[in-house]
């Protein structure tokens, strides 16, 4: 009965290490600073606090994506960059994942807005730099940002 139990649990072992390949591959991932790799093929190296991503850290997408900033309760939350493939950037203030208070979306072409950021979007006025050297304020009624993942 026993050698039945204990080949149990070395089979599922062996299913969930393999299957799925996430794994925590250096420092204290629970608590303290360490890095991880995800199944997906993203990367986190940064600090933890009961299991989940809270302090400072780098997250790096597969795809080329990055967010460098602070994290609380697995959250982007605080001040961060992000970075993304195509080369635009959104460097500011962060809430529940979301662009959320002061912020710079930066374009790839060198378009840049600047202002306040509510759940992913700018909020109210905002300033508008285009790379030929216009600058607008103008008030959003709609949605500007759309990135796709």
């Amino acid at each position: 009965m026993y050698f039945k139990e204990l080949t149990t649990l070395i089979l599922l072992g062996l299913f969930f290490s393999v299957s799925w390949g996430q794994e925590c591959v250096t420092g204290n991932c629970i608590n303290g600073l360490s890095s991880y790799a995800f199944d997906n093929g993203d990367k986190y190296v940064g600090e933890y606090k009961k299991g989940l991503k809270h302090g400072r850290g780098t997250y790096t997408y597969i795809g080329g994506d990055e967010y460098v900033g602070e994290w609380k309760n697995g959250d982007k939350n605080g001040k961060g960059a992000y970075t993304y493939a195509n080369g635009n950037k959104y460097v500011g203030e962060w809430k529940d994942d979301k662009f959320h208070g002061q912020g710079i979306y930066t374009l790839s072409d060198s378009n840049k807005y600047e202002g306040r950021f509510e759940d992913g979007d700018f909020f109210g006025q905002h300033s508008s730099t285009y790379a030929h050297g216009h600058h607008y304020v103008r008030v959003s009624t709609r949605k500007v940002i759309t990135e796709e993942k």
